[in-house]
C-alpha cells in the first residue's frame, strides 16, 4: 500500500510540474524514500515566495531570522515520515545524501543539535509540522540542488528529528524552480568536483571500510569520464596513547589500502591522488568526524 502511495506521489509531482516549465522538470522527482520509514503526510508546496533557509535559525520577536535565507517561487512536494523503531536519524540522512551525491547535487547549507537554531521554529514556522518539534539536541537539516541539463534547477531539502517520546521523523521537501531562478550559493562550486564521499574505515595492518554498493558505484560512474581524477584524503582521530606521526602513519595506510580497492574495480591507482591530514584539520560536521577516507572526483 505505502509502495502504491509513493509511486502515485512521483507520477502527481512530475504531472504538477509539467504544467508549469515542460517535460524537464518530470526528470527530477523526489529522492526515492528511506525503505525504513514509512509516510506519514503529504502536501503539496507552490509558493511565488517559499522560504528556503541557508544558515542557522534564530527567533527575534516572533519572527524569523537567518544570515542567509531566500524566498523563492518553487513547486513541489513536501513529505513527513516516521522511521521505524529499528532505524535511525543517522541512517536516513545518510540514505538522502547518498541520493542526491548520485544526482550530482550540491550541498548548499547543513547543520546539526542546537548549532541548527530551535527544534521548536523548524517544526512550527518553517515547515509547518508539529510532528517535526523534538529536541534540540538531536535534529539535523541540509538543504542541497543542482541544475539540470535542461537548465531546470532544484532544491531538496532534509530534516531530522528525534521527539521526547524518542520516535524519530523525516522531512523532506523537493522544490523545481523556474529557469534563472538566483539561488543562494548554487553554481559558486566547480562543477569539476565532485563529491565528497565520506568512507569511515577500522583497522591499524588490515581495514575495513564502512560505505555502501551504492557509494562505489557513484564514485566508479564519477571517475568513468575522461581525464578524471581521485582523490582520496586520508582523516584519523588522534588516539591518547599515539603521537601525530603514527596517526598521520594510519590514515595513509588506510587510504592506500582503500586505493588498491578501487583499483580492483577498475579505477586505476595511476589515476588516484592521496592526501593524507590525520587528525591535523577538524570539520565542524557530525557526518565528517573520525578515522575516515573522504573521495573527491575532479573532471577535466
Amino acid at each position: 500500500m505505502l509502495n502504491k502511495r509513493l509511486s502515485q506521489s512521483v507520477v502527481c509531482f512530475a504531472v504538477f510540474c509539467l504544467g508549469w516549465t515542460g517535460s524537464a522538470s518530470a526528470q527530477v522527482p523526489p529522492p526515492e524514500p528511506f525503505p525504513d520509514a514509512e509516510l506519514d503526510t503529504e502536501v503539496t508546496i507552490e509558493s511565488p515566495g517559499h522560504l528556503v533557509l541557508f544558515s542557522p535559525v534564530r527567533e527575534v520577536n516572533d519572527e524569523i531570522r537567518s544570515s542567509a535565507m531566500a524566498r523563492l517561487p518553487v513547486k513541489g512536494v513536501g513529505q513527513l515520515y516516521e522511521l521505524q523503531r529499528d532505524a535511525n536519524r543517522e541512517e536516513a540522512r545518510n540514505h538522502y545524501l547518498r541520493e542526491l551525491q548520485a544526482r550530482g547535487a550540491q550541498t548548499l547549507f547543513e547543520c546539526s543539535g542546537r548549532n541548527c537554531g530551535r527544534s521548536n521554529v523548524w517544526a512550527n514556522q518553517i515547515f509547518d509540522q508539529s510532528k517535526l518539534y523534538g529536541r534540540d539536541s538531536n535534529q539535523d537539516y541540509l538543504v542541497a540542488g543542482s541544475i539540470d541539463e535542461n537548465g531546470q534547477p532544484w532544491l531538496t531539502l532534509v530534516y531530522t528529528v528525534t521527539r521526547g517520546n524518542q520516535r524519530e521523523y523525516v522531512w523532506v521537501e523537493h522544490l523545481v524552480l523556474p529557469q534563472g531562478t538566483d539561488i543562494p550559493g548554487l553554481g559558486n562550486e566547480s562543477e569539476r568536483i565532485r563529491g565528497p564521499i565520506v568512507v569511515p574505515w577500522e583497522g591499524s595492518i588490515t581495514f575495513r571500510f564502512d560505505w555502501t554498493s551504492s557509494d562505489r558505484r557513484i564514485i566508479n560512474d564519477w571517475a568513468d569520464e575522461d581525464g578524471a581524477r581521485v582523490i582520496l584524503t586520508a582523516y584519523s582521530e588522534l588516539q591518547e596513547d599515539e603521537s601525530l606521526e603514527e596517526s598521520m602513519e594510519r590514515a595513509e595506510k588506510a587510504a592506500e589500502s582503500l586505493a588498491q580497492v578501487l583499483g580492483k574495480s577498475g579505477v586505476s591507482e595511476s589515476r588516484q591522488t592521496i592526501i593524507t591530514v590525520g587528525p591535523a584539520v577538524v570539520i565542524p560536521n557530525p557526518d565528517r568526524q573520525g578515522d575516515r577516507v573522504e573521495v573527491m572526483v575532479i573532471t577535466r
